[in-house]
C-alpha cells in the first residue's frame, strides 16, 4: 500500500543512502537509460550517489512513509553564460512504486525549485520510445531533437536520444 506522498529536498544522504542504491539497482536492472547498463553492482551505485551532493545539484526525494520511492535532480548551472538554465538529470522511481504519478510529482516539484533558483530555461534528455517521453511532453517539454546511436543498451545496441526543454514563465 502506498502511503502519503511527500517530496523533501536532501542535502545529505547519510540516512537514506542504502535505500538510494537500492533505487539505482533497481531502475538500472529494470532496464532504465540512466548511465548504467546492467547488473549493476551495489558498490558502483553508491559510488555514484557520494558523487551527488554539490552545491549546483539539487536532489530531490519521493517518500512514501520512510521509504524512498523516487528522485530526481535538478542541476544548476553555474556558467556565466547558462546562469538562467538547469538540467533535469535521473528522474527514477523505484520499480515498486511505479504507475502511481510520482514521476510527474517529481516533475512538478523540479519545476518549482528551478524557478525558486531563477531558472527560467529547463533541459533534458532521454531515450527515444521510454515512457518518460509521454510524461514531459505532457508536462510541457518540447522536443529539440534527436541524437542517433546516444547510448548503449544492455544488448549491446545503440539508442537514441530526445532532447527537450522548457521555457518557464
Amino acid at each position: 500500500m502506498l502511503n502519503q506522498m511527500t517530496i523533501e529536498r536532501l542535502d545529505t544522504l547519510d540516512k537514506d543512502m542504502e535505500q538510494f542504491v537500492d533505487m539505482l539497482v533497481a531502475v538500472v536492472n529494470d532496464g532504465a537509460s540512466i548511465g548504467f547498463l546492467p547488473p549493476l553492482d551495489r558498490e558502483e551505485a553508491r559510488s555514484y550517489w557520494h558523487g551527488v551532493i554539490a552545491p549546483d545539484v539539487i536532489l530531490l526525494a519521493a517518500r512514501s512513509g520512510e521509504q524512498i520511492a523516487g528522485t530526481v535532480q535538478v542541476q544548476l548551472c553555474s556558467k556565466p553564460n547558462g546562469n538562467h538554465r538547469a538540467e533535469i538529470a535521473k528522474l527514477m522511481v523505484h520499480p515498486d512504486y511505479r504507475r502511481h504519478g510520482i514521476a510527474r510529482q517529481l516533475m512538478l516539484e523540479a519545476e518549482l525549485v528551478a524557478r525558486q533558483a531563477e531558472r527560467s530555461l529547463l533541459v533534458l534528455d532521454t531515450r527515444d520510445g521510454d515512457p518518460s517521453n509521454l510524461l514531459y511532453q505532457s508536462l510541457g517539454f518540447l522536443q529539440a531533437g534527436q541524437i542517433p546511436y546516444f547510448a548503449r543498451s544492455e544488448n549491446g545496441s545503440l539508442d537514441a536520444t530526445n532532447l527537450y526543454y522548457k521555457v518557464l514563465e
